[in-house]
């Protein structure tokens, strides 16, 4: 063997020595970015397009409320609340997971707590053709007597957990904003509601004990021809018992129902929505 070739064996075998002798580095686990547990996503392109170009006349950007051309709706007595859990995590406070809270601690019904009823009516609202071609604005007061307003481009999360635990962090934070843009989404505002409508708007309750309307006869008799006339605001319920009042809304003109038979929120929504759209030519 020569000399060069014991030279390179002698050498290889020192770093084989060598790197078994040094201990292993464990790989470093590469941080992966968590998406956040509540998501807000922007509705469709076009319709997006639509709510951009009325944004500066919104009043949840901090401008004057200016709400010509759309059909205004107050989900009324909500069932919103939270509570602190075990762990120290608040939660909102359902008939499902506090039974027993709301009868030995509250000392009241577990049924009257069903914020899912709020979570289905905003669904049949933004999802709606009207909110979606810029004629819908929606505002929200809980039975706690708290105003929230919320933007046309909110798109509410399907699934209850999402929206349970983001109406917490909306009552914590009293606002939600878009991640992308910083846009405020939702926001609590100041009381009363009344302070929020356009001058000349004209409000009316819904209940099963108001006068009885077909959906197109109401649309027919109450809502301007263009959206471009007045402004109307329907009082719709949001609780599992009870009724819209005039003494709660006293700038309540008219008491109405739209069908003989008890209806879900959600369900009375679509027939008025649909009778609206209709009329004004929103497909």
């Amino acid at each position: 063997m020569s000399s060069n070739e014991s030279n390179a064996s002698a050498a290889n075998s020192s770093d084989s020595e060598q790197s078994e002798d040094a201990p292993i580095q464990p790989k470093k686990k590469q941080r992966t970015s968590v998406p956040p547990p509540l998501e807000i996503a922007p509705t469709a392109d076009a319709a997006k397009a639509s709510v951009q170009n009325q944004v500066h006349s919104t009043s949840i950007t901090g401008n004057k409320s200016n709400s010509s051309g759309k059909l205004i709706v107050l989900l009324d007595q909500a069932k919103l609340e939270t509570i602190k859990n075990r762990r120290g995590n608040y939660e909102l406070l359902n008939c499902d997971d506090h039974r027993d809270l709301c009868k030995k601690k509250l000392k009241k019904d577990p049924k009257e707590f069903r914020p899912d009823i709020c979570h289905q009516e905003l669904l049949a609202l933004l999802d709606s053709p009207l909110n979606k071609s810029g004629h819908l604005q929606v505002y929200i007061r809980t039975s706690r007597n708290v105003l929230i307003e919320l933007h046309p481009s909110v798109r509410i999360p399907r699934t209850y957990k999402r929206f349970a635990g983001l109406m917490v962090q909306l009552l914590h934070k009293m606002k939600i904003k878009a991640s992308e843009n910083g846009t405020t989404l939702m926001k609590v505002i100041k009381n009363p509601m009344s302070q929020h409508l356009p001058v000349g708007a004209h409000v009316y309750g819904m209940s099963c004990q108001g006068e009885l309307y077909s959906p197109m006869g109401l649309t027919k008799e109450f809502i301007p021809l263009e959206p471009s006339g007045d402004t109307v605001c329907f009082v719709i319920g949001a609780m599992a018992a009870g009724h819209v009042t005039v003494e709660d809304h006293p700038y309540i003109e008219k008491m109405f129902s739209i069908s003989e038979y008890p209806l879900s929120g959600a369900a009375a929504i679509n027939r008025i929505l649909g009778a609206i759209e209709h009329q004004w030519g929103i497909v």
